[in-house]
Order: structure tokens, then C-alpha cells, then sequence
């Protein structure tokens, strides 16, 4: 064997062979193009070859994907993705850390819980404080955890109602030309809300708690003049409020209330030159005591991964075009 090439053998059950390899074997060749090593399975036994600390990383993530099998989940590839994301970052993996986190199940029995560390710390911060900011790009679970939290605090009887809001703001569609009455109007907008609620609660039971007034969904117009006691509150796509509307938002909570505010800073609809209410509240309230900000990034997409890279292509391009951005904004300010 060549210098500093060592191999490792690691005991893989028969039964959970085919959930940790992927079908067609996918996540034990990502594992060997990513981390440089090769994977040699037989007779119940993997061996890992390759450069010492290559093959560490290997077991390590290998060892992760094991312990998740036997606790009954199904090996996807955003879990095999995480775990190198991790090792490439020198970080320890924790995935089995997090798989005992769970905050409730589906209608269809599916346990809800972090799947990334930028996740836990999320779900932990809605836990602590009062109010919530988690800020990151689609697909890193924002609006459905804080939903799992506030259906599950419900349950508990922790509050007495939930609300859900969401600014009604027109993407390129006028609200005028939708079909029916104001309510089936602005219905579309608030849809993804009542996705995560059937989801996770069943339509019944949604249908039911939402007749008695101990659910709503209303766009973030209704919510002014109100004082929200005992209500678990989530404001969606926070990113196109207006700091009037924020700073309303924010002043209607009352005693006994848990407050989340979802967003994703780079997707604004707001008018040209129009000041992000998401934004001005992470700069005025960074400081105060009670308040949490969670900043999500694109580790912690937990969508198909195509919309992790999607994401990821985003962010370079914006990093890329910001200083021409720049200079553009500098020269017609010097006119």
C-alpha cells in the first residue's frame, strides 16, 4: 500500500446495506468523489482506503449513516450531502444529535425535526425566546419548523390559538384580476401556509380549530389595531413587509404570545428603492433582550438538492455583480 494510504474496516448489518448505500450504491460514490477515498464492500464488511484523515472523515460519515438507519430513517441525499459539507468544514458531525430532536409528526406519521445544525440552533432559539427572526433562502425549513413549533405548542395547550400572516403584496400578478371576493382573493398568497397546516395537523382537524376562531390565516393587513394574547404568531415572508408594517406587527403582541418572523432577504417584491421592513428590524433590534435572530444559509437547504445549488449559483452571482452594483450606484450619485 502506497505511503500515508490506510484502510479501515467498518461492520455494515445486511439489513441496512441498502439504505446507507443509496439505490444504485449513489451515496457511497458520492462519498469516495467527495472525500477522495474508496469503498470496497463484502461480505458484510466495508473496507474505506485512502489518505488517513480522508478515511476518518469516511468512517465518521459512514458510522452517522448507520446509527440513522437503525433508528428507522431513510437515508437521503441531503443527509449524505450534510455529512460532507461538515467533514469538509473539519466540523464533527452530528447528525444522530439532531435525529433525537423531535418536535412533532404528520397526519401521516412522519416525525418533524432539525435536519441541519443551522436548524437546531432555530428550533432551539424558538424554544428560548419570545420572539424569533429566522432569516435564510428557500428550502432551509424556516416556515415549516416554526409551524411544527406552534402546532405542537398548541397541542400542549401552551397557547390558545395560532395566527398566520403573510403580507398580500402583488409578485407581478394584480389582485384585482384574481377571481371571487377579498378573501379568495389573497387566498393564493397565504396557500403555503395552509399546505404546512394540512400537512402536519390533517384537513379536518385544521377545519375544524380554524370554525372555532383558534386557527387563522390572514394576510398582515387584518392583524393592525389587534393585541394578540396567548397566540403563537407567525409573519411569512417578512421580506416584503414595510418598516411601517413590521414596526405594526411587532407592537401587536400581548402577554402569553410567542412570536416567529420568517424571510428571505433576497427575495423582495417590493417596489425599486423600497426599504425591506425585515431588513431596518434586523438593524434596530439586533440589541434587544428577548429577541432572537437565526441566520439560515444554503448548508442548511433540506429541498431536492438541485435547489441547494440553485441557491448556492444565487449567491456567487450577487457576490460577483455587488461591486459593479456599486460603482453604478456611485457614478449617478456623483452627477
Amino acid at each position: 500500500m502506497a505511503a500515508g494510504i490506510i484502510e479501515e474496516k467498518l461492520e455494515l448489518p445486511a439489513e441496512h446495506e441498502k439504505n446507507v448505500y443509496g439505490q444504485f450504491d449513489e451515496h457511497i460514490k458520492k462519498l469516495e468523489r467527495s472525500l477522495n477515498v474508496t469503498l470496497v464492500s463484502r461480505d458484510g464488511t466495508l473496507r474505506i482506503v485512502g489518505p488517513e484523515s480522508n478515511v476518518k472523515c469516511a468512517r465518521n460519515c459512514l458510522e452517522q449513516l448507520l446509527e440513522l438507519s437503525r433508528r428507522g430513517n431513510d437515508i437521503t441525499e441531503q443527509n449524505v450531502n450534510y455529512l460532507i459539507a461538515l467533514a469538509m468544514d473539519s466540523r464533527e458531525s452530528s447528525l444522530v444529535e439532531l435525529d433525537g430532536d423531535c418536535i412533532c409528526h404528520t397526519i401521516a406519521g412522519r416525525p418533524v425535526k432539525p435536519k441541519t445544525l443551522g436548524q437546531k440552533r432555530y428550533v432551539d432559539a424558538i424554544r428560548e425566546h419570545m420572539i424569533v427572526f429566522g432569516v435564510g433562502p428557500a428550502g432551509t425549513g424556516k416556515t415549516y419548523l416554526a409551524m411544527a413549533m406552534a402546532i405542537t405548542a398548541f397541542r400542549n395547550d401552551e397557547v390558545s390559538r395560532i395566527i398566520l400572516t403573510r403580507p398580500a403584496i402583488e409578485a407581478g400578478e394584480k389582485l384585482g384580476f384574481l377571481p371571487g371576493d377579498l378573501q379568495s382573493k389573497v387566498d393564493p398568497y397565504l396557500r403555503p401556509l395552509y399546505d404546512a397546516l394540512y400537512q402536519i395537523m390533517g384537513a379536518d382537524s385544521f377545519q375544524k380549530n380554524m370554525e372555532k376562531g383558534l386557527i387563522e390565516v390572514a394576510p398582515l393587513a387584518y392583524m393592525r389595531g389587534r393585541t394578540l394574547d396567548n397566540a403563537y404568531i407567525i409573519l411569512d415572508e417578512a421580506q416584503n413587509t414595510t418598516p411601517a408594517q413590521m414596526k405594526m406587527f411587532l407592537t401587536r403582541i400581548g402577554f402569553g404570545s410567542k412570536v416567529i418572523v420568517t424571510g428571505d432577504a433576497s427575495q423582495k417584491d417590493l417596489p425599486s428603492g423600497a426599504k425591506s421592513g425585515l431588513d431596518v428590524a434586523m438593524q434596530v433590534l439586533r440589541r434587544v433582550e428577548g429577541i432572537s435572530f437565526c441566520e439560515l444559509t444554503s448548508k442548511d437547504v433540506v429541498r431536492h438538492p438541485l435547489v441547494q445549488k440553485i441557491v448556492q449559483a444565487y449567491e456567487a452571482f450577487e457576490k460577483k455583480a455587488a461591486p459593479a452594483q456599486d460603482r453604478i450606484q456611485k457614478r449617478r450619485k456623483s452627477r
